[in-house]
């Protein structure tokens, strides 16, 4: 694995050698130091691994499709926006508007998220994005999305109202969030239901927790302890009776 030192160097300058380094024929790089460079992984295709130490700056992983960013630390805003695959594993928490209008790969955050995450989030072709939140949510959480996969597990969660902010769901028509904490209702879009998640719900989640608790170290069975609930849309069209014909 190639390391690179990160301290000082312009975001920029940065990308350009993470680019040249993947484009020689390196599969994996470790960057150390970490304090705000934007836009590290934007756009790259293919098989590759971007291990960070530090915290990374804003648009991380947009456009990214295939690679895999560990992240050991915290992560500022718009994170996976746009991304097509790949996974982005943070060991920390992450700011806003993860996951914006996201459209394939994975994305799995240990600890806290801030506001608007999962915004315009959608189903591409044969991909479907999914996000897992360890901890709990801010406002507007799945906002607009409209296809992919939102768990919200509140493991940090001691008041079992404050899993999400308001206005979770807002204009969602699409997708689904499942929360191992029922939301309470006035929180919620008029636009979706909440309901126990049955058996096929289920065995979803499972999966995807599985593969948290093995990127985090934490256990399994303690998780899936109980049913969670599923927040779907019951109507694709929400807001057709505003327009006119």
């Amino acid at each position: 694995m190639k390391t690179i030192d990160a301290r000082g160097i312009h975001y920029q300058e940065l990308n350009a050698v993470i680019k040249d380094l993947f484009n020689a024929g390196k599969n994996e790089v470790l960057i150390k130091n970490i304090q705000g460079q934007r836009y590290i992984g934007n756009g790259i295709k293919g098989n590759y691994k971007i291990v960070i130490e530090g915290t990374p700056g804003n648009d991380m992983a947009a456009y990214m499709d295939g690679p895999v960013i560990i992240i050991y630390g915290n992560v500022q805003d718009a994170v996976a926006n746009t991304m097509n695959n790949g996974e982005v594993i943070i060991h920390g928490n992450a700011g806003d508007t993860l996951g914006y209008a996201m459209r394939g790969g994975e994305v799995y955050v240990k600890g806290d998220v801030g506001y608007r995450v999962g915004i315009h989030m959608k189903e591409y072709l044969d991909k479907k994005p999914v996000i897992v939140i360890g901890g709990k949510a801010g406002d507007f959480l799945g906002e607009y999305m409209a296809g992919g996969t939102i768990v919200l597990l509140g493991l940090s969660v001691y008041n079992t109202q404050k899993i999400v902010g308001s206005y979770c769901s807002t204009g969602m028509h699409g997708g689904v969030i499942y929360s191992r904490i029922p939301i309470d209702d006035y929180k919620l879009g008029k636009e979706v239901k909440q309901i126990q998640a049955d058996d096929n719900d289920m065995k979803s989640i499972s999966s995807y927790v599985r593969k948290f608790c093995s990127y985090f170290g934490l256990g399994y069975d303690s998780i899936m302890d109980r049913r969670f609930v599923k927040i779907y849309p019951y109507n694709k069209r929400p807001y057709k009776n505003l327009y006119a014909y």
